[in-house]
């Protein structure tokens, strides 16, 4: 009977507590790091899907009344406009994902080949006989194109 050797190692030593939490704090580290680009992403998507969405009811407009845009002379869409109630709302809501409220639409004349980088989030530019340039700016062309800037900075066009 060896009654000497009876220190029996039981629990954790410091060395393994600091790794675990080491290791532990890396983790939180990159999920706090990688979630704010991940909700910064899914957000441009949704602004993404809106312009899609706004190309497809002013494309349907014009189809329904003969050739006509939705805008005035002005190059202004109201917000309580006929046009955003039964063609872009229709019992859903158009916001921003920013802001959570309802998107601007402002025509733009494609004479003015200005890049998107003055506009603000929550905007949105939609223009006919239109092309999308590479940097998302709307240049003269064919289409109706929907332009909105992203929150990385660049205009993302949608043209059809």
């Amino acid at each position: 009977m060896n009654l000497i050797n009876k220190n029996n190692k039981k629990g954790f030593t410091i060395i393994e507590v600091v790794l675990v939490l080491a290791i532990a704090g890396l983790i939180f580290l990159m999920v706090f790091l990688a979630l704010p680009a991940l909700q910064r992403s899914q957000r441009d998507t949704q602004r993404k899907n809106d312009a899609s969405r706004l190309r497809a009811a002013v494309t349907d407009y014009s189809s329904n009344n003969r050739g006509a845009l939705p805008w005035t002379a002005a190059g202004d869409i109201a917000d309580d406009s006929a046009f955003l109630k039964n063609y872009v709302l229709k019992g859903s809501s158009f916001n921003d994902p920013s802001t959570n409220a309802q998107y601007k639409v402002k025509a733009k004349d494609t004479n003015n080949t200005a890049s998107m980088s003055d506009t603000a989030i929550g905007t949105m530019y939609v223009a006919a006989k239109a092309a999308c340039d590479s940097d998302g700016a709307i240049k003269a062309g064919n289409s109706i194109v929907v332009s909105v800037k992203t929150e990385s900075g660049v205009a993302n066009c949608v043209e059809g």
